[in-house]
């Protein structure tokens, strides 16, 4: 059984962390080399990897996506899809601007010989085998490929992740301090009186027997 609880357990874990590093946003450096529009048909599974249709339109199963193309500093070519997230889908990122986005991804592309670096906002995977992107929130150029950030807003998420679980945690000790501790006490206590009160029983009906043989 605990192999069983064991693989729960990790399998637990990892849905949660796969969850987090979906949903969070992540910043990449790259080079945009283009954009395009592709026309697609979002009624397979993978659909729940798309955000939704821009606001203020029609919700159709085929609908244009439009994709950023970009290459790292590396030349790894990285595909991002550009789609309003709206303010009642998932993640909440309340994105209505995907054509400023657009705009702005247009008037940053570069060559190889004029380079011009951005970072890229975004969300989600890209994996390819399923046609799925990660969705670009904002793009702003910066100086360099070696361009650094720190993430503010997943650490101050983390940390109020973890105060809200200490304060769970406390809450559940303290509930079992007064509540579930004393009817165990109590539970024990009856238990040993009863026990204690058979073995009374008991030793008298042997002392009885063992008087009638003699």
């Amino acid at each position: 059984m605990r192999w069983i609880k064991w693989i729960l357990t990790t399998i637990l874990i990892l849905l949660v962390v796969g969850v987090f590093h979906y949903t969070l946003p992540q910043r990449d450096i790259v080079r945009i080399t283009g954009t395009e529009i592709l026309r697609s048909d979002l009624s397979g599974w993978n659909s729940i990897f798309y955000a939704q249709h821009d606001s203020g339109n029609t919700a159709n199963v085929t609908r244009d996506v439009r994709l950023i193309n970009a290459l790292y500093p590396n030349d790894k070519v990285i595909v991002y899809r550009n789609e309003d997230t709206g303010w009642f889908s998932w993640p909440p990122y309340f994105k209505t601007n995907s054509s400023d986005v657009s705009a702005m991804a247009d008037n940053l592309k570069s060559t190889a010989s004029a380079p011009q670096w951005v970072s890229i906002k975004h969300y989600g995977w890209r994996f390819s085998p399923l046609s799925i992107y990660p969705n670009a929130i904002s793009i702003k150029p910066v100086s360099g490929p070696d361009v650094g950030y720190i993430p503010w807003f997943n650490i101050t998420f983390f940390i109020i992740i973890g105060l809200i679980g200490l304060g769970i945690f406390r809450l559940l000790q303290r509930f079992k301090h007064r509540r579930i501790d004393p009817v165990l006490e109590d539970i024990e206590d009856v238990w040993d009186d009863a026990s204690t009160n058979t073995r009374g029983f008991f030793g008298r009906m042997w002392d009885k027997l063992s008087g009638a043989q003699k």
